[in-house]
């Protein structure tokens, strides 16, 4: 029984699922930021401006910094990974007639819309994936920096 809200919500387990996903994205965000910062190109940039940037408006930084230093795979990946996130957060709520394992009885379930006007479901492993391209990006930083 859904006890937080009378709305129809989505299972524990995929709003768990969802959580997780901006959760390893917002941590990416940060290390994103913390590694602009530690670049020759410091003094260009400061926390403030760049925490309060939409993830898209750091691009420009990591060109200058991260990928002006390292392979442009960074770059790349945390754009994929951004296109990916928006479709998670500004997704619509539906009820799903296809039964998946991890949905209680009442079926509700994400979904979003691509530009060709095409609509997916996002799914368990919708989400997984993006949460392994984050993984990826995570070591990806964490090479950069040396680790």
């Amino acid at each position: 029984m859904n006890n937080i809200t009378r709305q129809a919500i989505p299972s524990k387990e995929y709003r768990e699922l969802i959580g997780t996903a901006i959760c390893v994205f917002n941590s990416n965000n940060s290390f994103i930021i913390e590694n602009i910062l530690s670049s020759d190109l410091y003094d260009e940039y400061n926390w403030y401006n760049l925490i309060d940037s939409t993830s898209g408006s750091l691009n420009k930084p990591i060109k200058e910094t991260i990928s002006a230093n390292s392979n442009k795979d960074i770059a790349r990946l945390f754009e994929h990974i951004i296109y990916i996130r928006n479709r998670i957060v500004h997704s619509y709520q539906i009820t799903s007639s296809i039964q998946y394992d991890y949905l209680d009885e009442n079926k509700q379930i994400l979904c979003t819309k691509y530009n060709d006007q095409t609509q997916k479901v996002i799914d368990k492993e919708f989400i997984l994936n993006f949460i392994k391209f984050n993984e990826s990006l995570s070591i990806k930083l964490h090479e950069y920096r040396g680790y």
